[in-house]
């Protein structure tokens, strides 16, 4: 019952009803991680997206080859990482690790998604529309940013 509260305060699953978000929850897989263990690298090829229920990571992205890797945010509990694996094919755009002993996350694979989508037309409608909200507003800051020396 606590991840069914965490996932209705989770902005890319809002509109979602209980059994719709039930639904997701029966294709999520917990994953259990050490402090500093790192959950994926930057470049590599995604197939996942992950919700964090308990703990916390670090968001950290190398700009240049050759260039260390430098923190970006961190990320805590009912929040959200790695969601553009649902969208398409790509490679990851930061390396993400776990900053706290016993961080929890649930793990929500592409395949799995597409495949709940085709059986639940509507959850993939409005999780598709809610990450299109999402990454639209990501990516105006990022605009609004580019002036600004980093």
């Amino acid at each position: 019952m606590a991840l069914l509260n965490l996932l209705k305060a989770v902005g890319i699953f809002n509109g979602l009803t209980d059994e719709q978000l039930q639904s997701v929850i029966d294709i999520s897989q917990e994953e259990i991680y050490d402090d500093e263990q790192v959950i994926f690298r930057q470049d590599t090829d995604g197939d996942k997206m992950y919700l964090i229920r308990e703990g916390q990571v670090e968001i950290r992205i190398r700009r240049r080859p050759h260039e260390p890797e430098r923190s970006q945010v961190f990320l805590g509990r009912g929040q959200v990482f790695g969601e553009m694996a649902l969208l398409d094919l790509g490679k990851r755009s930061a390396t993400v690790k776990s900053c706290r002993d016993r961080t929890v996350l649930h793990a929500i694979s592409r395949d799995d998604f597409t495949e709940l989508c085709s059986s639940d037309t509507a959850i993939g409608y409005i999780v598709m529309r809610n990450l299109a909200l999402e990454l639209s507003f990501k990516l105006r800051h990022r605009n609004l940013d580019l002036g600004v020396d980093s």
